[in-house]
């Protein structure tokens, strides 16, 4: 093996297929016979020069990565700051790194995380250390750019999709004239609440309105269509991304402001329709907030997702070792009967710290659905059930894999 192994580390938030990445880093650098540290609880556990070592894994081991749900080696929420904020930081990470001989590094992370590898391909100007950077998509929200979708969004897209046509199912069978909300994830983007359209397999079918931080919410326009929907149907099924927006811009509902956009924790806008609606008409509704169990589906997870999520880690490996640097593995779709994906370089600065929000032409004209358009994007990446590894219990095998540090 050689001498200098390379780094991986996970961040910001687990999906349910980011350790299908790491699964594809870990056994690109084995067929390629290089030696493969992981960070515990991401930048956090670098700056602290807590390190794994992969190689110490069974073959075994490796291969059950990718049925686990979370993130394998810890993730956190730290970022690394600019040169001129903290250069005692970045000084302390040239010590970490030199005391391994680490000189590739392998970021899998959404927007922020992103960001941060951006600011990695500084390291060498700022600190004299080289140092090759990559970058592996990650994020349920689906909104990094460059990139046609983020691993873990088709997955909790799924789930989403999966919830909403089985709760449709129930309120059609219980007593007329019920409401239900679900709220979804998506801080300021809708992909997620918008993936509940995939539950309708014939017009009138739940959810009968989707709402989307990219549509303004109009509460009269709501209400009507709410009343259209009891009439029509009986019941009335309501998708709602937790970072709806009113016509100030604001977001509807959120149960921590910060005055830095991005920073805020968002989350009760569900709670929040249930009260206008009645107010307003005089009806109750079942609320369910569906928080983190959207991105820990792995029994629900897309064989597409898994499949290129394992793709994008394997494909990072590949790059830093053939000298690319300052690049993400983003996918491309190529337009056929069956659609496919290839995997392309984008530079990391283009993508770090930005934000794909839902086109207009995904949206319909009411702003209370979706075209066919967005179901002709999605579709595709919901194909295909995943295996999943049951206990004699008859629950998820979800056994930790025992790390052993460095």
């Amino acid at each position: 093996m050689t001498a200098s192994p390379l780094l991986y580390l996970q961040s910001g938030g687990p999906t349910a297929v980011l350790n299908a990445s790491a699964q594809g880093v870990i056994e690109a650098a084995r067929r390629l016979d290089l030696p493969l540290y992981a960070a515990r609880d991401g930048l956090a556990g670098l700056v602290k020069g807590e390190l794994v070592d992969t190689t110490r894994a069974t073959d075994a081991e490796i291969a059950r990565l990718s049925t686990l749900p979370g993130a394998s080696f810890g993730v956190s929420r730290h970022m690394l700051p600019t040169w001129e904020e903290a250069p005692q930081e970045w000084l302390a990470l040239r010590d970490v790194l030199e005391r391994h001989d680490i000189h590739h590094l392998l970021i899998n992370g959404g927007n922020g995380s992103i960001g941060c590898a951006a600011r990695f391909v500084e390291f060498e100007q700022h600190t004299g250390y080289p140092l090759r950077v990559i970058g592996i998509p990650k994020t349920i929200d689906n909104d990094l750019v460059g990139t046609d979708f983020s691993p873990g969004f088709p997955s909790a897209a799924r789930f989403l999709a999966t919830q909403m046509r089985e709760v449709a199912v129930d309120m059609a069978s219980m007593a007329q004239r019920r409401i239900f909300i679900m709220e979804t994830m998506g801080r300021h983007t809708g992909w997620l609440a918008a993936s509940t359209a995939a539950a309708a397999q014939y017009a009138g079918d739940a959810p009968q309105l989707i709402l989307l931080p990219e549509a303004t919410f109009d509460a009269e326009r709501f209400l009507r269509k709410v009343r259209q929907s009891l009439d029509e149907h009986g019941h009335c099924a309501i998708a709602v991304a937790e970072g709806l927006e009113g016509a100030d811009g604001r977001p509807l509902a959120e149960f921590r402001p910060d005055a830095t956009y991005g920073h805020e924790q968002l989350g009760g806008v569900g709670t929040w329709l249930a009260g206008l609606v009645k107010r307003e008409l005089g009806m109750t509704s079942h609320v369910a907030q569906v928080d983190c169990l959207q991105r820990a589906a792995r029994h629900l997870a897309s064989a597409v997702d898994l499949r290129l999520a394992h793709q994008a880690g394997s494909t990072a490996v590949e790059w830093a070792v053939n000298g690319k640097q300052g690049v993400m593995t983003a996918f491309a779709r190529r337009a056929t009967d069956t659609p496919s994906w290839e995997v392309e370089p984008v530079p990391l600065a283009s993508i770090g710290d930005r934000e794909r929000r839902m086109p207009a032409e995904f949206i319909d004209a009411d702003n209370l659905w979706v075209t066919p358009a967005y179901l002709d994007y999605l579709r595709p990446l919901l194909a295909g059930p995943a295996a999943v590894p049951w206990d004699k219990d008859g629950l998820p095998d979800c056994r930790a894999i025992d790390w052993v540090s460095i």
